[in-house]
Formats: C-alpha cells, structure tokens, sequence
C-alpha cells in the first residue's frame, strides 16, 4: 500500500467518499478536480498499483467506502463480478467449483470464481479476485438462486439442480467425474433435490450425453420409470456409444438402453 498520500490521491477519495460513489470513469475527475486527461489517468494508475483502488477494465475503477488502514483494499467476489456484468451489460451465474462448495457437495474452496455469462470469455483480475469467465449462450443461462450479501448486493449461483447436472455436463472443466455421480446419488437419498427437478434441469441445459448418463444414473437409483422416458423420448436413435466415466478407457458392459458403457461403478 502507498504510505503516504498525495494531494491528488487524497483530493480523489475524499470525493468518491463524498459522493458515496463506489465507480469512477475515465472523465469523472477531471472537472472536478481541476486536472487534465493525462493526469487524471495517472492517477488512477498510482492508486491502482498502490492498491488503494480496483481497476475493473480500462478507464472504469472501483474505489472503497473507507480508505483501508494498513493494507491494500480489494473488492469482494460479488462487487467485483457484479460491477463487471453490469458494465457489459450481461448476465451471469457462479457455477462449477464455487458452486460445488457452496451447496457441500465438495469441501474444496476455489481460489477463483467461475461464472457463466453471455458476455465475456477468459481470465480477469480484479483487485484480488481471479474470475474465470464462461461465455455462454442466452438459453445456457438460468435456473438459478440469488442471495442478497451483507454489502446489499445480490448475487446468483446455478441452483442446487444445475449444479449437480453440470457436474456431468462440464466434467471436462471442473474435473467433477466420476465424484458427480456420488454427488447426485447421496442429494437424491438426501432428499437435497427431486429426481422431476433433475429430469427438467439435464433436458433443458444438457446435451446428448449429459441426457445419457443421467438416464442411466436415474434408472440405476430406481427413479420413477416415466420420468425416465422422458430422457430417453429426448434422444435420437443412434448406436454410438460413449464412456460412463469419460476418463477411463472404453471397457465395460454395455447399457443399451442409454448407450454408455459402464465402465466404472455407479
């Protein structure tokens, strides 16, 4: 952190604070306080790297309510990712590891956040938070839970189903096969989640083979035969066949119905 403050620096919080603003833009300072363009952007560099302020993207910063005393100050994960998506005018939902944690599904804590979105791909830096951003169609988004921080802001997770559907939709990203299998079986046993609700979530977010392995996870745990059919009524006649446990060699009985060879156990 910067020690000792300039006049500038001082003169730049202390309207923020002012104001109540937690954003300033390129342009915001310069009537304000007196200063040209070039010094304005200079500014915000030297806060930047001091670390007294965030820089969201170029020419939009994020500035904290109180000047932190004796460190840095960060935005939290839900100003930042928030103040981003609302820049690009985008939608959002933290999704995958975040979202295994949050819901107990894995005591892993993520150093970073991932979030799909319908804006921005890639990997920014705000402040302290890592985000790992997953573009995504408009229709690949939805089925979400919000909740409010003590900050005010509202955030949104995928809900309790997505995530567990995601597990096997996303495995390559998140690493969550064979342990999403687990996962759905003991949230099912748990009564954490409906099998009606998992059958809507795979149709409307999975693809093909999200659809054939949940069908034969959901017929192994004995769920009700017709919300059963219906995955399967969702799939097209084919004689391709793929893997239970995509990581592992195609060796294993085959499930027929479902066209996945068990080549792990369920």
């Amino acid at each position: 952190m910067k020690r000792r403050l300039g006049n500038l620096e001082r003169q730049l919080l202390a309207y923020a604070q002012l104001r109540k603003v937690r954003e300033l833009r390129t342009g915001d300072l310069t009537r304000p306080l007196g200063i040209t363009a070039k010094q304005e952007r200079e500014l915000y560099s030297r806060l930047a790297r001091a670390g007294l302020i965030a820089q969201v993207r170029r020419g939009l910063y994020l500035i904290p309510r109180d000047l932190p005393l004796g460190g840095a100050w960060t935005p939290d994960e839900a100003l930042a990712l928030n103040t981003l998506m609302a820049d690009r005018g985008g939608r959002y939902q933290i999704c995958g590891l975040n979202a295994f944690n949050r819901y107990g599904l894995s005591d892993q804590i993520p150093n970073r956040v991932y979030a799909y979105n319908n804006k921005l791909s890639g990997e920014r830096t705000i402040g302290a938070i890592s985000l790992t951003l997953i573009k995504v169609a408009d229709a690949r988004l939805g089925d979400t839970e919000e909740y409010t921080t003590p900050e005010g802001l509202i955030v949104a997770y995928s809900s309790r189903a997505r995530t567990l559907v995601d597990a096997v939709y996303d495995w390559a990203r998140f690493g969550s096969l064979p342990r999403g299998y687990s996962w759905i079986s003991r949230e099912l046993a748990e009564r954490r989640v409906t099998p009606a609700a998992l059958v809507a979530v795979t149709l409307r977010y999975g693809d093909l083979g999200t659809i054939r392995r949940m069908g034969a996870l959901l017929e192994k745990k004995g769920v009700n035969a017709r919300l059963v059919r219906k995955l399967e009524g969702a799939l097209p006649d084919s004689t391709g066949t793929i893997p239970w446990i995509p990581t592992k060699a195609k060796r294993g009985t085959l499930n027929r119905r479902w066209g996945v060879i068990m080549n792990g156990e369920i």
